[in-house]
């Protein structure tokens, strides 16, 4: 029996708050979204792809419904990510070794990005949570959790994110290029930033 790779949960169920009346996720720059450029990075990785997505959201399930991504709804999205966390891990199948946590505001995570976690995770042994940082070694995301942290993710409440399962965790540190593992994209002003950071053309 083939043993499952680590799956890549994108939490894409977020209200975008701060954007002052925009979707975030269904912003475009080259031609494409936000959702589904990162959703497409993630689906490269030839691992297996879930997406929360809100229920009532039905602009961003079109978005990347073509995509080979399983969509999983969220019903309370207006409780944070803990809905969501609870929700991927859900569905899983049983025998998951780990699931990268990735968030779908953040433009800057390339497809080689994604691949050089999920290989650190499995050459380590797929036991030790492998975190995203900066060149400096500043934390960030995605972050790899291991399937032994899974029961602790489906307790999980509120918008705290899986901070509170890793705190006390030997984490293992994987530094991206520049600014991917620190860029997101909250405000317009971050939109701005990010875009007036690509290169010409």
């Amino acid at each position: 029996m083939t043993e499952l790779r680590p799956a890549i949960g994108l939490l894409a169920a977020g209200s975008s708050r701060r954007m002052k009346g925009h979707d975030k996720l269904l912003l475009r720059e080259g031609g494409t979204t936000l959702l589904r450029r990162v959703t497409q990075r993630a689906v490269d990785t030839g691992n297996p792809v879930f997406v929360a997505l809100p229920r009532d959201n039905t602009a961003r399930q079109a978005e990347i419904a073509d995509l080979p991504a399983a969509p999983v709804m969220i019903s309370k999205h207006d409780e944070g990510m803990s809905a969501s966390l609870r929700a991927l891990v859900g569905a899983l199948p049983g025998a998951t070794p780990g699931l990268l946590v990735a968030l779908a505001d953040m433009p800057a995570i390339t497809t080689d990005d994604l691949k050089r976690l999920l290989d650190d995770f499995q050459t380590s042994g797929s036991s030790q949570v492998v975190r995203a940082a900066a060149p400096d070694g500043t934390p960030g995301n995605p972050v790899i959790i291991p399937s032994r942290l899974f029961a602790a993710l489906a307790r999980l409440c509120g918008d705290t994110g899986a901070r509170h399962v890793i705190a006390r965790e030997e984490v293992r540190l994987v530094r991206l290029p520049d600014i991917h593992a620190v860029c997101d994209i909250d405000t317009p002003e971050d939109w701005q930033r990010w875009k007036n950071s690509l290169p010409p053309g």
